[in-house]
């Protein structure tokens, strides 16, 4: 691809290399250097002037780390000329900092999103965002892109005769509807409450699961508080076995063990949004969208409908 340059940051460069093996295209280098007071400087290896410039950069642990560093890279790329930067962010940890649920507090989701435009985005490829309004945070185009057909496209493979679709609560509702169209299936729902000490409950299940093959969706799973809790209204329903779907697998402080060991869970689907947990076990399958990301790159490089991807769903 001509007139197009793409760098990755040090967040998930395994799904960099993939992205540009599609678009058949280098992933062009990118220097960080750290200071004795422990600041970074970045320096992008390669032409930027008057070129279409992508930066690849997930938002995962070390959050902080890694959005300073894709901040400077924004910035080193509006120095060096660029005719425009697009900043592809498959995970954006501060969605989840979306509203005022509480007071004096900070709206992260769309402070972060403002520092990304002063630094000089011009645009966002996002995946999966944690909640619409965040897209609205943003004051540039955002192509919001989700993994719902990379996720159907593998539960397919099974015989989906005797399941339902289960939402762990009510915001999640229409994209498990959606998910349940593409697979043909049911859809029910959990009544989740989350308490001020991060403690989740999930009172009940609406809908017909007794008996049934479940499949879990959400759209990330950080610590799986909210999927053992609803496993447990779940096993009180006698489902006859559990797959659970999510986009961003962070699974941290222990979830994939957790989850693993649950004997009603036959599998954890999840794609490489951020990078997989090593030594996840067999219960794990991690699915690419790096072809969709490409594909959505392509487009935004050549002018062409982002949301065509999606005109069928």
């Amino acid at each position: 691809m001509r007139d197009i340059t793409v760098f990755s940051g040090s967040a998930h460069p395994d799904l960099a290399e993939e992205i540009c093996k599609h678009l058949g295209t280098p992933l062009h280098p990118v220097q960080v250097h750290r200071f004795a007071n422990d600041v970074l400087e970045v320096q992008l290896q390669a032409n930027c002037r008057e070129r279409d410039v992508f930066l690849i950069q997930p938002l995962v642990p070390p959050v902080q780390e890694h959005l300073v560093e894709l901040l400077l890279m924004l910035d080193a790329a509006r120095g060096a000329s660029a005719a425009r930067t697009t900043v592809v962010l498959p995970h954006y940890a501060y969605a989840r900092s979306d509203k005022k649920d509480a007071p004096r507090i900070s709206i992260g989701g769309r402070l972060v999103a403002d520092l990304m435009v002063a630094a000089g985005a011009s645009r966002v490829l996002a995946m999966t965002l944690h909640s619409p309004q965040v897209h609205g945070f943003f004051s540039i185009p955002v192509d919001h892109l989700h993994a719902l057909r990379e996720l159907a496209a593998h539960f397919n493979r099974y015989d989906l005769g005797n399941t339902v679709v289960v939402s762990p609560d009510l915001g999640n509702a229409k994209e498990a509807a959606h998910f349940a169209r593409l697979l043909g299936t049911d859809v029910a729902m959990g009544a989740k409450q989350r308490f001020p000490d991060d403690r989740v409950v999930i009172s009940s299940v609406i809908g017909d699961v007794a008996g049934k093959d479940v499949i879990i969706l959400d759209d990330e799973i950080a610590k799986g508080s909210t999927v053992l809790e609803l496993l447990d209204r779940l096993r009180e329903h006698k489902v006859r076995s559990v797959r659970v779907a999510c986009t961003h697998g962070l699974f941290s402080s222990g979830a994939i063990e957790r989850l693993s060991a649950r004997p009603e869970v036959e599998e954890i689907v999840c794609t490489n949004t951020v990078p997989p947990p090593p030594d996840a076990g067999d219960k794990l399958t991690v699915l690419s969208i790096a072809p969709a990301l490409a594909e959505a790159m392509r487009r935004i490089h050549d002018g062409e409908s982002v949301s065509a991807l999606f005109s069928t769903s």
